[in-house]
């Protein structure tokens, strides 16, 4: 048995051992797939396991993630930093090994897959930044941004929409160092997928313009370096290798479902060790295996040895050009300060045109910011004037036309952003923004600043009627930790929220209107807080109006009536109940007092995410079900946004403390 087959089979059977201690986990792809990870790993990717963060690296994505032991196992043995006890802790409380790679937790994990799909539009967004990245900075002999993106996906992967998206988009743009390893077992947990999915997926690829490869038998490393090979040396299309393996291969649970989502147990366990001819104890690595191994991943250091003296030559070459790839790789810390313009709003505007001129301003500032669009650019106003737009014939374009493929476009944008050097700006409507859920999701739990623009934020939208009109979204995105959900009410609040959003590096949603909202003369920076005092009254107010958005303006009214009524009233805007929450008790205290309890709280939307701030004997306008098809201004008296309806919320709020 050569030295590389035991390798694999040591893959196997650690991954194995660990899914079974755990009493948890996914062996029959880490069995079925192991030969594809090992002659990748050893033969094709570039790596540094002393330093995984390098920037010329390849890239590799695991958007199966549920074969996360796979990975777990390469790692181990090329030498990062993941011990044996690691494995042995395999998706145990704390662990460096959860159940799913995660970003973050482990050295050598690129991108927190999640559900099956995402991996395949993370693997697209990294090819886009390297193509973009190497249209910026390369040069004649100094190819400084030169690596490949590779995805191991399985059936699910390409069952889901999300596939169908990215994969499309992948092959519209040609991105040539994109390499999808199909690891095609016929088998999901519900069994054979003759019933479900039985598509020839070679002639799919092709028509979406890869270039489709075939490895007949997973086992054969031969076979599999031939097809990396020929995979790399085409970079006019991204290529697919369909490699056709056995889950659960060598064990007596092999070609079943049985051994996809569950431990093999004990007895099969011990008949797989036996089918390969392993008599090793638990969770030990052969010496032969380790010192091959490493041998491998320490040859593989001499790559970014290469890489490093080539820079240094290269900003000798080009010295300016070598600072602002370093800026690029650090990231930006613009002076937002030095934007003269950037709060003065002195006319009636939609946010989202506001947006766009505050996002264009700031891009003056990060040349290496990206923005893109589900076929929405024009509607949205997210467009990067001047800047070109990235395809095939321009690499350097900043503006992404992502078609109308929402899914994908969350979860292309989240490989982009952790591919490191760029920024990254998406939008679509708002009520589109349920196609979008699992990305923006994972860009929150990665913790990573992608920054999501969502138009037409409510009713206001009129006309387009319920379908576009929408409801829950706030109160679901709002529902997501570490994720912030700014609606400005006007535009110096918007620039508040991009300055927040670019500023922090956790992703921001920001939700702006279609029509034309006033300039409040006491907006701001102070909109950075979350909630503050935009109007207020002499003295300790009788009443409180919270409010977002286009209905801010609304509660402004409300006051002047109130107040006519000798009624004191303060209005407090609400753009990011996030960043509010953030603050400590007595800012909050100095905003919304305990001893004031006669509240409304206004926001044409959901009404579920205001019952903390209404408390007891406060009032809630909101929405509490589907919009109809009108104009605007109709649409906002027929559900009560009015001045007049506030104000008498309002007086019934007084009159419940009255009673109290």
């Amino acid at each position: 048995m050569s030295v590389a087959t035991k390798s694999v089979n040591t893959i196997r059977i650690l991954s194995a051992e660990a899914i079974q201690r755990a009493n948890s986990g996914h062996p029959g792809i880490c069995i079925g797939a192991a030969p594809i990870g090992y002659e990748l790993f050893a033969e094709h990717l570039n790596f540094s396991y002393k330093n995984p963060l390098w920037d010329n690296r390849d890239r590799f994505v695991l958007s199966a993630g549920h074969g996360s032991m796979l990975l777990y196992s390469l790692l181990h043995l090329f030498g990062y930093d993941v011990s044996i006890e690691d494995i042995k802790n395999f998706r145990q409380l704390g662990s460096k090994t959860p159940g799913h790679p995660e970003y973050g937790k482990t050295d050598g994990v690129e991108t927190s897959t999640g559900p099956l799909g995402q991996g395949i539009g993370n693997g697209v967004g990294f090819a886009v930044a390297e193509a973009h990245l190497a249209a910026m900075f390369n040069k004649p002999d100094f190819p400084i941004v030169d690596h490949f993106t590779y995805v191991l996906c399985g059936d699910g992967c390409l069952e889901e929409g999300m596939g169908y998206e990215a994969c499309s988009f992948a092959g519209t743009q040609k991105l040539g160092k994109l390499i999808l390893l199909y690891d095609k077992n016929n088998v999901t947990i519900e069994g054979d997928i003759s019933s479900t999915f039985d598509e020839d997926t070679g002639t799919r690829f092709a028509a979406q313009g890869w270039q489709v490869l075939k490895v007949s038998d997973a086992n054969n490393l031969e076979m599999l370096n031939e097809a990396l090979r020929v995979a790399k040396s085409d970079l006019t299309r991204p290529t697919v290798i369909i490699c056709r393996s056995v889950i659960g291969y060598g064990s007596p649970l092999a070609n079943s479902a049985d051994v996809h989502g569950a431990p093999m147990g004990e007895e099969n366990l011990a008949k797989t060790k036996q089918f390969f001819g392993w008599t090793e104890e638990p969770f030990t690595v052969p010496a032969d295996v380790k010192a091959h191994c490493l041998e491998i991943a320490e040859k593989k250091l001499q790559k970014e040895r290469e890489w490093n003296e080539l820079f240094e030559r290269y900003a000798q070459a080009y010295p300016e050009l070598a600072e602002k790839y370093l800026k690029y790789m650090r990231g930006y810390d613009p002076d937002f300060e030095s934007i003269a313009d950037l709060f003065e709003f002195d006319k009636p505007e939609a946010t989202r045109a506001s947006g766009g001129k505050i996002l264009n301003r700031i891009a003056e500032l990060m040349p290496n910011l990206m923005s893109g669009s589900a076929d929405l650019a024009p509607s949205t106003k997210t467009e990067l004037k001047g800047k070109g737009y990235f395809s095939p014939a321009n690499r350097a374009g900043c503006n992404i036309r992502f078609g109308i493929r929402e899914h994908a476009m969350a979860a292309i944008c989240n490989g982009i952003q952790l591919h490191g050097g760029l920024r990254i700006v998406c939008s679509t409507f708002f009520s589109f923004s349920d196609y979008m859920k699992c990305g923006i999701r994972m860009s929150a739990l990665m913790n990573i600043p992608v920054i999501y623009v969502m138009t037409h934020d409510s009713i206001g939208v009129g006309e387009d009627g319920p379908t576009h009109q929408p409801m829950e979204q706030l109160i679901a995105l709002r529902s997501i930790p570490n994720l912030k959900v700014f609606r400005p009410c006007d535009g110096r609040e918007t620039a508040a929220a991009y300055i927040s959003a670019f500023t922090q590096s956790s992703p921001t949603v920001l939700v702006l209107s279609r029509q034309n909202l006033p300039q409040n003369a006491g907006s701001g920076k102070k909109a950075l807080l979350g909630g503050y005092v935009l109007d207020d009254c002499e003295g300790a107010p009788d009443v409180i109006l919270i409010s977002t958005g286009s209905e801010v303006q609304i509660c402004m009214e409300a006051k002047a009536k109130l107040e006519g009524e000798g009624i004191k009233t303060r209005v407090v805007s609400m753009p990011c109940m996030e960043e509010f929450e953030k603050q400590t008790e007595e800012y909050k205290q100095s905003v919304l007092p305990d001893g004031v309890k006669a509240r409304v709280c206004v926001e044409a939307a959901s009404h579920f995410a205001w019952y903390k701030y209404s408390r007891d004997f406060g009032e809630v306008i909101a929405m509490r079900g589907f919009g109809v098809s009108a104009p605007a201004k109709a649409l906002f008296e027929y559900f009560g946004f009015t001045a007049e309806k506030i104000a008498e919320k309002a007086k019934l709020s007084l009159e419940k403390v009255k009673m109290a």
